[in-house]
């Protein structure tokens, strides 16, 4: 199999993360935070150490600012929802997950006033048009860091200070950039960041975070045990465990601190230069095939996704094609994303996605080319 889908699940995974996990399970799988007895210290123990290794990889000092959840769209739900109420203003822009959509639109028939910026058909997004929707009672501003769809990176650091000027939280969507480009929480003007443990992270499904600024307090959105201050019926107000009740996936997180200590330990830097070459390589070779659309932003940065499309050919029948006749994994469809579609004009078609991830090479990106080639000059 030659697996292109990492912008949904990064795969395989290093060794060391699924070692991890089956420590836990074998080793020391109780409930962290529950019982004072060994095992129950030592889950304990994991979790901080997968803060702290959050924490270097995005330059922060204070793990507990680090909230664990059950995934990217866990984490964007609590910032969103704990963060505005309705009469809020909030905006966003139309490159958007449904991870971020969906949550706003419910809301939006609660009473919330919603703003989608538009983005260019490529995907670029202009930051003053942000300055532009701001008005006296905008809440939150939250968008991607990077498309799911075309990969263009949007401007944060320049939106970030907008908010900044203007005194509103910002929140980013790290969805396909965690452990994928280098995030400096520490400089960047970001409020709050969501993002997922299974993607960029290289940790298994079901994880997630979301980072809390120290000026930044989210209502909560769920509450119940977090073993701390258990002589309350009132949720506990201290971090991480205001917002982590319920057990944890530790085996996960334990799988996920491994993750990120790989790519530490490989050089974050490196490992992008690797993903980005391949990626230049195979839109270099596919811009020399006829009938071969893709779709990227101009002298942009981007992450490493490709989208396609061959001629008027429906996009789930060749990704089917690609899976069953050449071995090969993509997502054809609209991504859970129709507002980024109908932003470049790829509604009814969607597009085939080709996503890079580390352990991708070169004679795979060869036979990826070569399948395309040939699915273009088929009936």
């Amino acid at each position: 199999m030659i697996y292109m889908d990492n912008a949904a699940t990064t795969w395989p995974k290093p060794p060391a993360v699924c070692q991890a996990v089956t420590e836990c399970m074998e080793k020391y799988g109780a409930n962290p935070g529950r019982s004072g007895h060994k095992m129950a210290v030592q889950a304990g123990q994991i979790l901080l150490y997968a803060r702290e290794m959050l924490c270097e990889l995005f330059h922060l000092s204070d793990p507990f600012r680090i909230i664990f959840t059950y995934n990217c769209t866990d984490s964007l739900n609590l910032a969103i929802k704990g963060m505005v109420t309705p009469g809020d203003h909030v905006i966003t822009t139309s490159m958007e997950h449904n991870a971020v959509a969906r949550p706003l639109k419910k809301l939006e028939k609660q009473g919330l006033e919603l703003t989608f910026v538009q983005c260019s058909p490529e995907g670029v997004l202009d930051p003053e048009d942000i300055r532009t929707a701001i008005r006296p009672n905008t809440r939150l501003i939250v968008t991607a860091h990077a498309s799911n769809v075309t990969g263009a990176i949007l401007p944060i650091e320049e939106i970030g200070n907008i908010a900044r000027d203007h005194g509103i939280p910002y929140l980013v969507d790290a969805a396909q950039t965690a452990g994928i480009l280098p995030i400096d929480l520490s400089a960047l003007p970001v409020d709050l960041m969501a993002f997922p443990g299974h993607k960029g992270l290289l940790g298994p499904q079901g994880t997630g975070g979301l980072y809390i600024h120290p000026d930044i307090e989210l209502d909560t959105v769920r509450e119940g045990g977090t073993g701390s201050q258990s002589e309350s019926l009132d949720q506990p107000d201290l971090m991480p465990d205001k917002y982590e009740s319920g057990t944890l996936n530790t085996p996960g997180i334990a799988g996920l601190a491994a993750g990120v200590k790989y790519i530490l330990d490989q050089s974050p830097s490196k490992l992008l230069a690797r993903e980005q070459r391949l990626e230049k390589l195979f839109l270099e070779a596919l811009s020399h095939i006829s009938g071969i659309k893709t779709y990227q932003p101009s002298g942009k940065g981007k992450t490493g996704i490709v989208s396609v499309n061959v001629g008027e050919k429906d996009s789930s029948e060749v990704s089917n094609l690609l899976d069953e006749r050449y071995d090969i994994a993509t997502r054809g469809g609209l991504h859970c994303c129709p507002l980024a579609h109908e932003t470049i004009g790829t509604l009814n078609q969607g597009t085939v996605r080709f996503s890079f991830g580390i352990f991708n090479t070169l004679e795979e990106v060869k036979q990826c080319v070569r399948a395309l080639y040939e699915i273009s000059r088929s009936g």
